[in-house]
């Protein structure tokens, strides 16, 4: 475009008569403005596909965590941490080689168990324990691929959840992460007991290990209608 001026200030110096197609050079113009969009353009695209797509793979880390059991077996668990929307993953294999799905949501304050053997889902609200064994997820230093407990410092604790069955949720009163975990099951609430007492039995059970040292171990049984 500037040998355009060039040339144009050329000929109005010579003394020429500039036709007046030629006060303006058009063609040199268009063809400026055109590479110029098309930088932008290209700049645009590449700065929505790095400021978008890249931090939200990042925010997914799975983390592996090895413990003992009561009995001193080697339990293997996996967690999918997402710092983006603040959720906790658990794969939770049994010894009979069931795997179950326990959800964190710590951004709605809630926990949803997902037994493998059975299409139920079960809701519990966060208490500050909850919040505070979750917490060991988000801490940056934390985030390890790898976790191992050691036996003499893990604490261990139990925790007895009873089943309303009387009392089913709607699923469209969930947010789409348990949506998505309890697509095509029975939804219910659970409260916190002391135990079961003796004349009910605990269902099923599953173990949950943080990398705060901490181990609770979830036992399911249902109340009475």
């Amino acid at each position: 475009m500037l040998r355009c001026w060039k040339r144009l200030d050329r000929a109005q110096d010579a003394g020429t008569d500039v036709p007046p197609q030629f006060h303006f050079p058009h063609k040199c113009f268009w063809l400026s403005l055109s590479a110029s969009l098309l930088l932008v353009l290209v700049a645009l695209a590449l700065t929505g596909h790095l400021g978008v797509s890249h931090p939200y793979s990042q925010s997914l880390q799975t983390v592996r965590i090895t413990a003992p059991d009561q009995n001193g077996a080697v339990m293997n668990q996996s967690a999918v941490v997402d710092l983006q929307n603040d959720l906790v993953t658990f794969s939770v294999t049994s010894t009979a080689n069931e795997t179950s799905t326990v959800l964190f949501d710590a951004r709605h304050g809630l926990i949803c168990y997902k037994p493998d053997h059975q299409k139920s889902c079960f809701l519990q609200k966060m208490d500050q324990s909850d919040y505070d064994n979750v917490n060991s997820f988000f801490l940056q230093p934390m985030l390890q691929s790898h976790v191992q407990l050691s036996v003499n410092e893990t604490q261990r604790q139990t925790e007895f959840l009873g089943v309303l069955v009387d009392s089913p949720v709607k699923m469209s009163s969930l947010e789409q992460p348990l949506q998505d975990l309890c697509q095509d099951s029975s939804i219910h609430w659970t409260r916190r007991a002391d135990g079961p007492g003796r004349q009910r039995l605990v269902y099923f059970c599953i173990d949950i290990c943080f990398p705060s040292n901490i181990c609770v171990s979830v036992c399911f049984y249902y109340l009475p209608e």
